[in-house]
């Protein structure tokens, strides 16, 4: 279970314009709506409907858990449950925690991703997680059902330190540290607790296994460790070509200077000419559906600049 926690979206080091509560950036981008939805429908259901009944003398809900938690490796796992076991949670602060990270710290990484690459990410912390637990945890005499999300939520929070390291978030709303150091910590502590196999029933391995996975993701995303291309072919992104790039070309990172571009029509702005909001959460909305990658080298210039303004 995660702390109360929030973060700056102000003081981002990257490309894009802050989001604004009234345009721009979506709050609930489609995968990280759909995730909150579906787990607290599915809590709702497990702990506030089916417990109302019973076959035979058992609780449904303790029928379905015996197929959806995820159980050790024996008579009563399948292989489902690396799965399903990510949308079983126990007491609703469990839910309300691990839901309340997801949409904090998840909702930049869909932006910069896009939905199908952060779908991939959160699915494969999520079952990495639920490896973990089950080949490690039985080592550490922690062999137990399990069920949240938290191991996905601890890749997400690796990523989020990855690519924000420097963007505070303020614990319990008043002390801000700067996330790779808050990240650092939360992963110190986890680890302490796994290793030392604390009995608070709480799956630190699983937390530990979502996190290796997320960092090795970013690993591999960066190009420091191999399978980039995996990682495109199953996001739906299209591979940069090999070579020196296409004359009249430039890589993001090298834009300095540009020209404002009307993305209607493709015509060049006036430099002095601000550009409208308008244009702006056009573009917005176009990374929000389609992620950045969609994105032209005019409607990246014109965020680029539009970012230097706002910072």
């Amino acid at each position: 279970m995660l702390s109360l926690m929030a973060y700056d979206a102000g003081s981002a080091q990257g490309r894009f314009y802050r989001p604004s509560m009234f345009g721009g950036f979506s709050f609930f981008p489609p995968v990280i709506k759909t995730l909150l939805i579906s787990n607290v429908v599915i809590w709702l259901i497990f702990r506030v409907f089916l417990p109302l009944f019973t076959l035979r003398g058992v609780p449904i809900f303790a029928i379905f858990s015996d197929y959806l938690a995820l159980w050790p490796l024996g008579p009563n796992f399948w292989p489902w449950q690396l799965v399903t076991y990510m949308f079983m949670h126990g007491e609703f602060g469990h839910l309300f925690f691990n839901m309340l990270a997801l949409w904090m710290f998840g909702m930049e990484l869909e932006h910069v991703w896009g939905s199908r690459k952060f779908l991939l990410f959160y699915f494969a912390c999520g079952i990495g997680a639920g490896i973990a637990n089950l080949l490690i945890a039985p080592l550490l005499g922690q062999a137990a059902p399990t069920v949240g999300a938290s191991g996905a939520v601890f890749g997400v929070l690796i990523a989020f330190g990855m690519l924000f390291p420097d963007r505070p978030i303020y614990l319990w709303f008043l002390l801000p540290i700067r996330a790779k150091f808050f990240i650092a910590a939360y992963i110190g502590l986890e680890l302490f607790y796994g290793v030392t196999g604390t009995s608070d029933g709480i799956a630190h391995v699983a937390h530990l296994g979502g996190a290796a996975v997320g960092f090795i993701f970013l690993l591999i995303e960066r190009g420091v460790v191999p399978g980039r291309g995996l990682i495109n072919a199953l996001s739906g992104m299209r591979p940069r070509p090999a070579g020196p790039e296409p004359h009249g070309t430039r890589r993001d990172d090298d834009i300095r200077e540009a020209r404002f571009y009307d993305i209607k029509n493709g015509s060049p702005i006036d430099r002095d000419t601000d550009v409208t909001q308008e244009v702006i959460d056009e573009i917005l909305d176009k990374i929000s559906r389609d992620g950045y990658q969609s994105l032209t080298d005019k409607e990246k210039r014109i965020l680029n600049e539009a970012s230097k303004k706002i910072h």
